[in-house]
């Protein structure tokens, strides 16, 4: 696999960029334009610049964290591992009550009512940066946007003689929606956890703070199932996957591993199992599951609707319970989505009968359902958050179901989906919802945008990545960015402070940041890039 710098053990790596290593062995770069306050993404709610109050980080800056906080601690540890390699200063992390001198303070509390639980306040002085949240999400929040505010070389694995110079003023931010979403699909391509854990990095720079995994589907199912073992061992294994090119799964400590690396980085893993339909690898594996009891082929085609559980079959309760038993039991995150989408082999009757059943057993393991646009159809628990999906911009059943009280995250198809093409000469991705251009993924707007659900009942927006034609990190990175900060900054940014010049120029800065750290980005030619 292509060698990445993920920041995982990275204060070992980072002792030859340490003061004292050679003056040759430090690269000299070009001062390039200043940074402005406003250059981030996503674009902050309030910014107050300062240009007499710049500060410069320095061989004797350190890190200051909240006294007593841990988290807040390894916030500062972890941005202390961004900046050292580049800068090749110490940044010592102190969390002493002692802690004085030019630094970077991270601190708990005192953040103000405009900041919220996942917002954060950032003051740059001469004498210094002080970052203020109410949660460390907040804090890490900040600081991500602090990263942004430095040159593009900070991005870099080897050490530069530069200045290293942060446009003075305040910034107070919160994001205007809860749930930030992106999803990888390992269903249709097993994507190793390595190269999941170089996408969290990459998402979690734009305050993305939930990550939705496609764990099942028609060719192929990719977590551990104690009670069903041959789940992954036949569902999972040789031969599955599009095309039979993408074998493999998670094991039950690599899932543990996954969602912890996550949520230090302050994004929480969604599992997704998805049924009643895009089941056939399940029902390929085992016969019971089939109202026949005769096991279907597997399938590494990407038709979609033809396969569906035996719905007047108590085994397909028991294995549905004990696969939800077991996810949850996994996952401390409080939301588990259930898919439901395309399950055309399903009588309605059969999948109201289904979804009956089924998601209260998620429920019953502590745990929130999510579910595709589909599950609106069925008799919801106001608590049941749809997923919407479908291209248009009319929907009757998560209207209604709207009106009862539910919430909706918004992942339009031909807006959101990241594996569709760009253009025609796009060669990879689908094109059976549309070519997705960045201006494409910006221009909406989720408060408005289906008829019958208003801001208030928008819980979220979130970026699908399909990998039916994915293959690599690099197949990955080159679908989803530069689409993906486009939907970060329609999460986060209010609708009054997002126009597609501001963004475009800010886009473009972010292309030699992904030089630096070597991501596999689409040049779009609607970008300048630099």
């Amino acid at each position: 696999m292509r060698q990445r710098r993920t920041f995982i053990g990275l204060l070992t790596a980072t002792a030859l960029c340490l003061p004292g290593i050679p003056a040759a062995a430090a690269q000299t770069a070009a001062p390039g334009p200043e940074r402005q306050l406003s250059d981030v993404i996503p674009a902050p709610a309030q910014i107050a610049p300062n240009s007499k109050a710049d500060f410069t980080l320095g061989p004797h800056t350190t890190i200051h964290t909240q006294l007593g906080s841990a988290e807040a601690e390894s916030v500062g540890t972890y941005l202390a591992e961004v900046l050292r390699p580049a800068t090749g200063f110490e940044l010592p992390v102190d969390s002493s009550a002692r802690s004085k001198g030019p630094g970077i303070s991270l601190l708990l509390g005192k953040g103000g009512a405009d900041v919220g639980e996942q917002g954060y306040q950032l003051d740059v002085a001469k004498s210094g940066i002080t970052v203020r949240a109410e949660t460390p999400e907040g804090l890490f929040a900040g600081v991500q946007t602090l990263r942004q505010l430095l040159p593009a070389q900070v991005e870099a694995d080897q050490t530069f003689s530069r200045t290293w110079t942060v446009p003075g003023g305040r910034i107070v931010d919160e994001p205007r929606f809860e749930y930030r979403g992106a999803m990888l699909d390992l269903a249709r391509h097993f994507h190793e956890p390595d190269e999941i854990k170089s996408y969290i990095d990459e998402i979690a720079q734009f305050k993305i703070n939930h990550l939705h995994l496609h764990l099942s589907d028609d060719q192929g199912w990719r977590i551990e199932i104690e009670s069903w073992p041959e789940l992954t061992t036949v569902g999972g294994g040789p031969g599955t996957g599009v095309d039979g090119e993408g074998p493999g799964f998670l094991t039950k400590a690599e899932y543990s591993d996954l969602v912890a690396y996550a949520e230090s980085r302050f994004i929480t893993i969604v599992p997704e199992i998805d049924m009643p339909g895009h089941t056939n690898a399940a029902q390929s594996t085992y016969a019971e599951l089939n109202c026949d009891g005769v096991a279907v082929p597997p399938r590494t085609d990407i038709e979609v609707g033809y396969s569906s559980l035996c719905i007047d079959s108590e085994v397909t309760y028991r294995f549905a319970e004990d696969v939800i038993r077991e996810v949850a039991e996994l996952t401390p995150g409080p939301y588990l989505h259930i898919g439901g989408d395309e399950a055309h082999a399903t009588s309605e009757e059969d999948y109201r009968t289904f979804m009956d059943r089924v998601l209260p057993l998620v429920e019953k393991y502590g745990k929130r359902a999510f579910g595709w646009n589909e599950v609106a159809q069925a008799d919801l628990p106001t608590s049941v958050v749809p997923q919407y999906w479908s291209t248009e911009t009319e929907n009757a059943d998560v209207a209604e179901a709207v009106a009862k009280g539910n919430q909706v995250i918004m992942s339009p198809a031909n807006k959101t989906y990241l594996d569709m093409k760009y253009d025609e000469s796009t060669p990879l991705g689908l094109q059976w919802a549309g070519l997705i251009e960045v201006r494409d993924a910006y221009d909406w707007d989720p408060g408005n945008h289906l008829q019958g659900v208003g801001e208030e009942s928008v819980f979220g927006v979130e970026a699908p990545l399909w990998s039916e034609t994915l293959r690599t990190l690099d197949d990955i990175e080159f679908m989803a960015f530069p689409r993906l900060p486009a939907i970060a900054e329609i999460g986060w940014s209010p609708q009054e402070a997002r126009d597609w010049e501001s963004f475009s120029q800010r886009l473009a800065e972010q292309g030699p940041r992904w030089e630096e750290r070597g991501v596999n980005f689409y040049r779009s030619p609607q970008i300048n890039w630099p």
